[in-house]
């Protein structure tokens, strides 16, 4: 009888790109997820864009059975919350405040990455894989003593998943797109109410009105003088919003070498030169939108780039999803709808686990109420049957 060992490795490329891949993207390509691509988490690593001396120590889990790799979980030991777009400050604060170190912590999840995804990474589908998986993890919680343990932007079934296992449900919510099988954007429109129609129309219309011009490049399209230019906007973004970019200029440089047709880059240009970017990764039925900058200021700029390109994009190329990254309640307007995400919490000290247990149960009911709310002042009009956009996941928990 063979046994199932599961190894804690310190550096992706200490696994096979390949086995890694066939864990992380099985099955149909629709559910094609490009973060979960070992090149990508690679890409991280060896730009040092995570690395110990950035709090993102990597700890991967790869499960194997006499040599074949069945399973992996992409895992950081962290002594910081910086990058994960699922907050906890306030419980490592109240744990500091009580006497209790939060820090380190373990941390399954794609480093600055706000996209829901499997963390319990599997070559077969298997329950039994992935509950081998999650209790390695969980034994290596106890092994390096740490004071918690956390799986951000899980799938729904993991996340249910994780609670059989004893870890605390958290839910949260984001602004998605979806496409109802448009022909083209004007199509899209029509489902919208005159109202938000107008106002759409004319923040394109005025993004544009100063001579601006918008390139989709993609692939062999994508040079370095374009990351170059991306990379002075990218970093002028994040010094203003969270100090410092959680990404170097080498990082673009890699992923474009190993995955650049997982890229969109939507750039714009004024009088002959770049002014702004956004930067989008194709899944297998959902484009992911990430990273955004200018160095010039246009009215409604943001939106066309970061959405209302997005949107022509999905259209085009019949992507079923767009999702815009974390947060941005004005988003809505633009005709994203909320969707739920979640995420599993293990607290090791049993008065704290209490404590958070309490606070999340209180977020969730919050949550939800909000939810339920905004579903029901959507910008579309009273007649478009709403149960096509919405997922019916978002409306009820299990």
């Amino acid at each position: 009888m063979t046994t199932k060992q599961a190894d804690i490795i310190h550096c992706i490329d200490d696994v096979p790109s390949e086995a890694w891949n066939l864990c992380a993207n099985p099955g149909e390509k629709t559910n094609y997820n490009p973060f979960l691509r070992h090149e990508f988490l690679s890409a991280l690593e060896n730009s040092r864009s995570v690395s110990p001396e950035t709090g993102w120590q990597p700890f991967h889990v790869v499960l194997k059975e006499e040599g074949e790799i069945l399973g992996t979980v992409p895992l950081y030991l962290k002594n910081h919350s910086q990058g994960e777009y699922v907050f906890d400050h306030s419980w490592a604060d109240a744990l500091h405040r009580a006497g209790g170190n939060y820090y380190p912590k373990l941390q399954a999840s794609i480093p600055f990455t706000p996209a829901t995804g499997r963390r319990l990474l599997t070559k077969y589908v298997s329950s039994d894989i992935e509950s081998l998986l999650l209790k390695s993890c969980l034994a290596l919680c106890e092994q390096i003593n740490v004071s918690s343990f956390h799986f951000t932007f899980l799938t729904q079934p993991q996340w249910n998943l994780a609670g059989k296992h004893g870890f605390l449900k958290r839910i949260d919510q984001q602004f998605h797109w979806k496409n109802a099988g448009y022909n083209n954007f004007n199509d899209f429109l029509s489902d919208l109410s005159t109202k938000k129609r107008k106002n759409i129309r004319r923040e394109r219309k005025e993004s544009l009105r100063n001579g601006v011009s918008v390139e989709w490049l993609s692939g062999s399209d994508i040079k370095e003088s374009h990351w170059d230019a991306f990379y002075n906007f990218y970093t002028d973004t994040g010094a203003r919003k969270w100090g410092s970019p959680y990404l170097n200029r080498e990082f673009f440089s890699l992923i474009t070498n190993t995955m650049a047709e997982d890229i969109l880059l939507i750039m714009c240009k004024r009088n002959h030169k770049y002014i702004a970017g956004a930067l989008n990764f194709i899944g297998g039925n959902t484009l992911f939108g990430r990273n955004w900058g200018c160095n010039e200021y246009h009215p409604f700029l943001h939106f066309e780039t970061c959405y209302y390109q997005a949107i022509d994009f999905a259209i085009e190329k019949k992507i079923g999803k767009v999702e815009a990254g974390a947060q941005g309640e004005h988003k809505i307007a633009r005709g994203y709808l909320p969707e739920k995400t979640y995420s599993g919490h293990w607290i090791k000290h049993e008065d704290f686990r209490v404590a958070v247990s309490r606070f999340l149960e209180d977020e969730r009911s919050y949550v939800e109420q909000d939810i339920e709310y905004r579903q029901k002042h959507t910008p579309f009009n009273s007649n478009v049957n709403l149960e096509k956009f919405i997922d019916p996941s978002s409306i009820k928990l299990e």
